[in-house]
């Protein structure tokens, strides 16, 4: 169990035995302050052991049904059997409760105490104390039922919560996993397109890859990186790209001067960039590739703009690709309503991405 996870826990145990203190404290003072003092008189001593009894008759009412009759019978929809066995649980505390009074001849001493203190009374007393005992046993019962009702389903919601908080974090693995992979292959291709025209360009973009393989390797293995790292990679991995380009494309990389070295997850950006540079250029025509990313207050954003060469053999990995698909889904589940993201391609054969996520 995680560190926050052990504090919530013990929290909770906390919170839960302190209702129950309330709840014993207040029941008490109605069984051993309200009513016995509120007569004024001189309280037989069999009295006080009868409310004694009274007390520990309710509180294992209480945990009977907390432990026993709500989970195994209400939560298991078997509301029948459930009322059926409260029903019972108050007749027999009721019974007991009778019980008592002859046995310890309260009704005999409470005339007696009542009579010292001026004329007898008319009430009657027995009807009293069963009157009170019913209310208070139905009432605990009601509290029993309701705190064990909630409990549980603060425990559900709980587990619900742990569920979904694992299953986000397998599918993200997931999700980065298959990212990684596809990147290499990807670099892989255009590698091996520049040994056939240039070993030496080959050998340093070589080298540049192992050194973005450290960085996924490494740094990717966490939740977050720091934006600084993100971007270095992101540098590395166009310079890779420039090797194999032209002075036919024009290509513009902008990002803050002073940067604010700020916490994002790591590999958000990547999928974007290379899909400019694989649909952005061309060995003929004149193509460009602007990449662009800022800072304002807490928002990040990043701007990418490339001019669309339709290829047959490959479409624009709009809503099909597996890089794209992958970055959409994290977002989603990283950035949920903290994030906007806008795909679109212009009239003028022009594919613009701009990604705004917000840190703050």
């Amino acid at each position: 169990m995680s560190e926050p996870s052990t504090h919530k826990f013990k929290k909770s145990i906390s919170v839960l035995v302190l209702i129950h203190i309330l709840i014993w404290t207040v029941i008490a003072v109605v069984l051993f302050v309200y009513q016995p003092l509120s007569w004024n008189i001189a309280i037989p001593i069999q009295l006080w052991i009868k409310q004694a009894i009274v007390l520990a008759l309710l509180i294992i009412s209480y945990y009977v049904n907390a432990n026993l009759f709500v989970p195994k019978f209400l939560l298991q929809n078997r509301t029948r059997d459930f009322f059926i066995l409260l029903i019972l649980l108050v007749g027999f505390v009721l019974f007991i409760n009778s019980w008592m009074d002859p046995w310890l001849h309260i009704p005999q001493l409470m005339d007696k105490a009542f009579h010292q203190h001026g004329p007898p009374h008319p009430r009657d007393h027995k009807r009293d104390f069963s009157v009170l005992m019913l209310t208070m046993t139905s009432l605990v019962l009601g509290i029993s039922t309701s705190v064990t009702a909630i409990q549980k389903w603060q425990s559900d919601q709980q587990r619900r919560q742990e569920l979904e908080q694992e299953k986000t974090t397998s599918e993200l693995s997931f999700l980065k996993a298959q990212i990684n992979p596809h990147f290499f292959f990807n670099t892989l291709n255009n590698i091996y397109a520049l040994t056939v025209v240039d070993v030496e360009a080959s050998r340093e973009a070589i080298h540049k890859l192992s050194r973005m393989m450290r960085y996924l390797l490494y740094e990717t293995q966490q939740d977050t990186t720091f934006l600084s790292k993100e971007i270095g990679f992101i540098k590395d991995y166009i310079e890779l790209m420039k090797l194999r380009l032209t002075d036919r494309v024009t290509l513009q990389f902008i990002y803050p001067e002073n940067l604010k070295d700020e916490q994002i997850a790591p590999m958000l950006f990547l999928p974007f960039v290379e899909n400019a540079f694989k649909h952005g250029i061309s060995s003929t025509d004149p193509s460009n590739i602007t990449i662009v990313i800022t800072q304002n207050d807490g928002l990040l954003s990043m701007n990418v703009s490339n001019t669309i060469f339709d290829d047959p053999q490959v479409q624009v990995e709009g809503d099909s690709g597996i890089g794209l698909n992958n970055t959409r889904r994290r977002l989603d589940l990283i950035y949920p309503n903290h994030h906007t993201l806008i795909i679109e391609r212009t009239a003028d054969d022009q594919y613009n991405v701009k990604l705004t996520l917000n840190l703050s």
